[in-house]
């Protein structure tokens, strides 16, 4: 097959794929409820919401730490870390409650690569709480400092307990594997990176505007009146950047597995943390549509009769919420995190989640390294469910 053709087939065969990846599930859905007229307000609203409410604050947080982290000379800190072993472990549980799973990441790399221990591996899991922790701060930053507030101090003593009488896996490094591995990465496609260069332009160009145009709903002014548009005009410009949002993330899937839906990419384009603001913010507004629009629906639907079920339930809710924490991935968190917002599950139910959660750090760790990966899930339940039903039983069901 000549070389141009097989080009050709390339880019048509990842064109395809683009739009026929699970992901484009959630971008067709929601034009066809907008397609209903009775729903077309509510799809409106939805998208508004999750991209003036969460995504600019998302894309300005990940900007300032994305920025940060990438100009920043991390040797000190190392030095720091091995003079006294507990350290690592204090690090990794600072690291962990940062908003998204960056933080995470790099400590099950640094574990990986042999430079730190096992418990620092036990503080990061367990004091994460992935991106619905931005969805949290974004919308009750008060219970967000309470929920963090617990996860860091949990993921710290669930660490040191670690090191100190918990047994730990063996040790596999993966520099000595990544030797033998010869085989080039994929390359990616002319789609793919068109897609990328666009979320690039996409976000900087918004970014600023959209986090002024957040912070001035925030202290409830009216954005339409100050700037003299019609009503509701900058809640459909929202609604339409946030569809855009979504459709970008969705046409930016590698695969039909499940980690394409449930984490932030990872693929073979050229890394920068432009980019990666990117990518991380279309892939936590995809989720709180989601959220956002389950809610909706069930609303519209079934009326309360569904929330008050689930508020019934009482200390159940807890161990449900912490059992959704072992899945892989933020997706289905953000889902936690949208209950807890509308008020169906309590703020323990919503501390047992945020510690049992791994995030996206759960998907590296089971490649580079499954035995630890499993343990330190395992390890992580347990305090997730001492921590919900001691603030339930302590905090919530006293009269």
């Amino acid at each position: 097959m000549p070389t141009e053709a097989k080009i050709s087939f390339k880019h048509n065969n990842a064109l395809l794929q683009g739009f026929t990846n699970k992901r484009m599930i959630i971008p067709v859905a929601l034009v066809v409820l907008w397609l209903i007229p009775s729903l077309r307000e509510t799809v409106y609203s939805v998208l508004a919401d999750a991209f003036l409410q969460v995504s600019a604050f998302v894309a300005l947080t990940l900007a300032l730490y994305y920025g940060i982290s990438h100009n920043l000379n991390a040797t000190p800190l190392h030095n720091w870390m091995r003079k006294k072993p507990y350290r690592e472990v204090i690090f990794a549980g600072v690291m962990g409650i940062l908003p998204g799973c960056g933080g995470a990441i790099v400590v099950i790399t640094q574990y990986t690569q042999g430079k730190i221990g096992f418990g620092a591996v036990v503080a990061v899991l367990t004091s994460t709480m992935g991106d619905a922790a931005f969805l949290l701060i974004s919308q009750r930053p008060e219970d967000a400092v309470i929920v963090l507030s617990i996860s860091i101090v949990v993921g710290i003593l669930s660490g040191l307990v670690t090191d100190c009488f918990l047994p730990a896996p063996k040790q596999e490094l993966t520099h000595s594997t990544s030797q033998k591995n010869t085989t080039p990465p994929p390359q990616p496609s002319l789609f793919g990176i068109w897609v990328s260069r666009i979320s690039i332009v996409f976000w900087c160009l918004l970014i600023i505007p959209a986090s002024i145009i957040a912070l001035l709903l925030s202290m409830q002014y009216n954005v339409n009146d100050l700037v003299g548009l019609p009503d509701k005009s900058i809640e459909y410009l929202g609604a339409v950047a946030g569809f855009i949002c979504l459709l970008l993330w969705a046409l930016s899937a590698k695969n039909d597995r499940y980690s394409e839906l449930t984490k932030e990419n990872d693929n073979a384009l050229p890394k920068h943390w432009i980019r990666k603001v990117a990518q991380d913010t279309q892939f936590v507004t995809s989720w709180v549509v989601v959220a956002f629009i389950v809610f909706e629906l069930t609303l519209l639907f079934w009326g309360g009769s569904v929330l008050d079920s689930l508020k019934s339930w009482g200390s159940t809710t807890v161990f449900f919420a912490a059992m959704v924490g072992l899945l892989p991935g933020c997706g289905p968190q953000i889902m936690v995190t949208g209950l807890y917002l509308q008020g169906a599950i309590p703020l323990s139910a919503q501390i047992a989640n945020a510690i049992s959660n791994d995030g996206d750090a759960l998907f590296p760790a089971i490649a580079l390294a499954p035995k630890a990966a499993l343990l330190a899930t395992v390890y992580s339940t347990v305090p997730a469910l001492l921590a919900g039903y001691g603030y339930y039983w302590l905090i919530e069901s006293v009269p």
